[in-house]
């Protein structure tokens, strides 16, 4: 008895506890970096929804949509080609990673860099569809995949 309420208490903090709303207020909205510059600039995106956890940077994701065109971006924004979405909890329900997945691997979806070392090691990555749905996440970038100390060498 003693370990399944282990066990409930370790699922339920892996998939409930720790997350909170993600804010998108002045300073905190869905950017993208130019092809010519470094610093992201906010696009536009509404009917923003996201969760986030102090715990890990990888917990962020975002699902909204964007009256932006994949063409109008691909002419203005770094394209992302190792994008990863990993996988939401399941009841953060409009983050589906497979479909995501897919659709990035198809081409129907096209991934763009939102932001460099969002905090060292991980970037922010940001999915368009054709019709404007658009999710963001958070993933290792290639520093800290090559060698995972670099974090704590910043």
């Amino acid at each position: 008895m003693l370990s399944l309420l282990a066990g409930v208490a370790l699922y339920w903090t892996q998939v409930y506890a720790f997350y909170h709303e993600a804010r998108f207020e002045p300073g905190a909205e869905i950017a993208l970096t130019p092809i010519f510059g470094a610093t992201p600039e906010v696009i536009v995106a509404e009917n923003i929804k996201g969760i986030d956890a102090e715990s890990s940077p990888l917990r962020f994701r975002a699902c909204f949509h964007t009256p932006l065109s994949q063409a109008m971006l691909t002419e203005t924004y770094q394209v992302y080609d190792t994008a990863e979405p990993l996988v939401a909890p399941s009841w953060f329900d409009c983050f589906d990673a497979q479909r995501i997945g897919s659709a990035l691997q198809s081409g129907e979806a096209i991934a763009f860099l939102s932001v460099q070392d969002i905090v060292p090691g991980i970037d922010r990555v940001v999915a368009v569809f054709p019709n404007g749905d658009a999710f963001a996440w958070h993933q290792l970038n290639d520093k800290l995949k090559d060698n995972p100390n670099a974090r704590f060498a910043d």
